[in-house]
């Protein structure tokens, strides 16, 4: 009877800590900025990180983002976050205002993921399509790096990777970040969403596939299939910069590049099943002369539909 109340006993404070354990355990923290990888910026948001928690996992989702490109920083944080397990913190830096009157935040998505950084339109697509459960903004006079206080060019280091690190490491509760801002009143870079018009989609190229060249458009399979286009069938194709087209095109529709020959154009879904063009083992965007962003227009119609 004694032995089977110790053995009770010992697995009572096993089981205890365990959960302490797992309720302590660190959620990943994903890095996003335009500042490359030739300087120490970088370095030093890791180090800020590991400073806060040297078992946490930070991750890089890129530093490649073109200087002060908003909204292409936005698009990255829409193609990959739905990836990372809810919990996740996603410390962002695209901040041409840095140091100004543009507010520092921390949004909570329904699901639970976190994002860090400034108010600058960064959060536009997280926003739209996951939902604000909650934006909180970050309270520095408790939630800065120490020592930082004179600097007011390296939010990313001082404010953004120091709060994303304590918010994942458990070290602060997302309460404990700042005061809560009323409704989804989070930054929104205007910008056309897809729409049918008739036989006609619209929408605009958000983003290229930059190693291959594919061009990539914000049209989702949902709507691109009220077209009635099936595999092989032939898609017209018209590509516009500010209301001017650049480019016109008539391709097939396949499921893979594979479809067409070599060196032939293309209309498949992308890999976030959204309506893109391509050239089989080739590159369309420079082929074509084609960019991406707010201001880059796409129509998509079944070819010699009326």
């Amino acid at each position: 009877m004694k032995l089977t109340r110790i053995s009770h006993l010992f697995a009572a404070v096993c089981m205890s800590t365990l959960m302490a354990a797992q309720a302590h355990a660190s959620n990943a923290l994903v890095l996003l900025t335009d500042f490359g990888t030739s300087d120490g910026a970088v370095s030093a948001m890791h180090g800020v990180a590991f400073g806060v928690d040297p078992k946490l996992n930070v991750s890089d989702l890129t530093h490649n983002i073109p200087d002060y490109d908003i909204w292409l920083g936005a698009y990255r944080l829409y193609q990959t976050a739905n990836y990372w397990p809810q919990g996740s913190v996603f410390v962002a830096v695209v901040d041409p205002g840095v140091g100004t009157a543009r507010k520092s935040v921390v949004l909570k998505t329904r699901e639970g993921r976190y994002f860090v950084g400034p108010d600058n339109g960064l959060f536009t697509l997280i926003a739209e399509r996951d939902g604000v459960a909650e934006l909180r903004e970050i309270d520095e006079k408790v939630n800065r790096l120490a020592g930082s206080g004179e600097s007011y060019t390296f939010h990313g280091r001082d404010v953004y990777a120091y709060v994303g690190a304590r918010l994942a490491s458990g070290a602060i509760s997302f309460e404990q970040v700042g005061p809560v801002l009323p409704g989804e009143s989070v930054v929104k870079i205007p910008y056309q969403k897809a729409v049918r018009d008739g036989k006609v989609v619209r929408g605009i190229i958000p983003v290229l596939d930059i190693k291959y060249g594919n061009v990539w458009t914000n049209i989702p399979k949902a709507l691109f299939d009220e077209l009635g286009i099936g595999v092989h069938d032939r898609v017209q194709v018209r590509i516009l910069h500010k209301g001017k087209q650049v480019d016109k095109v008539v391709a097939p529709f396949e499921h893979t590049f594979g479809g067409v020959a070599q060196g032939k154009p293309l209309v498949y879904l992308n890999s976030l099943l959204d309506v893109a063009v391509a050239v089989s083992q080739g590159n369309y965007a420079k082929q074509h002369h084609i960019d991406s962003g707010v201001d880059w227009e796409v129509e998509i119609s079944k070819a010699g539909a009326k």
